[in-house]
């Protein structure tokens, strides 16, 4: 696992090793530049993100790629300390914010995180299979969290199933590579109020 594009290109990353188990499940470097790709020139500059962060790969690549800064919350502590390494081996740690934060919980912690106008992109990572990404996907489309026209990138298993809209986010387009499955939303014109 390793930066694919930008300033920190080809640094290779810490992986979870044996002791996560199914904690973590990285997003593969294919799905990745794929996904980055589609986003294109909508990262540089950005304020990300990245729920469910695991290793930090998503939120790392958003940096290395010229976002200006991301938040990176996971509720393992152990995972913490994976992704606060990450940054520090890439040489973000001024543009990187990581937390520890249960996302079954709820997103009213992310109120004090968030950058003035909402965020402008957000990766959403959580276990494969649950009903837990669509509340955090609902939660982010209710809350004043994202930026006008602000992107949201959720990963699921292949064959899960999502709504074409989430009250302002509107799905332009879905990807499937190998038994991941993306879904990129995108925050209607005004910001929720």
């Amino acid at each position: 696992m390793r930066i694919i594009s930008g300033s920190a290109r080809g640094r290779k990353l810490l992986a979870p090793g044996q002791r996560f188990g199914d904690l973590i499940r990285p997003t593969s470097d294919r799905a990745r530049e794929a996904i980055f790709s589609i986003l294109a020139s909508k990262v540089a500059g950005a304020r990300v993100v990245d729920l469910f962060a695991g290793t930090g790969a998503l939120g790392l690549e958003a940096l290395s790629r010229g976002a200006l800064s991301a938040v990176f919350v996971d509720g393992q502590r152990s995972v913490i300390e994976l992704i606060e390494r990450n940054v520090t081996l890439c040489g973000f740690d001024e543009r990187a914010t990581v937390v520890h934060r249960d996302l079954a919980k709820g997103l009213a912690f992310l109120t004090a995180q968030q950058p003035e106008g909402g965020f402008d992109l957000a990766f959403l990572d959580p276990p494969y299979g649950g009903k837990l990404a669509l509340r955090v996907l609902e939660s982010l489309a209710e809350g004043d969290f994202l930026a006008a026209k602000g992107i949201v990138v959720l990963e699921d298993a292949a064959g899960a199933e999502y709504p074409q809209t989430v009250g302002p986010l509107v799905c332009f387009d879905r990807r499937r590579y190998g038994e991941a499955g993306f879904w990129l939303y995108q925050h209607t014109e005004g910001r929720v109020q």
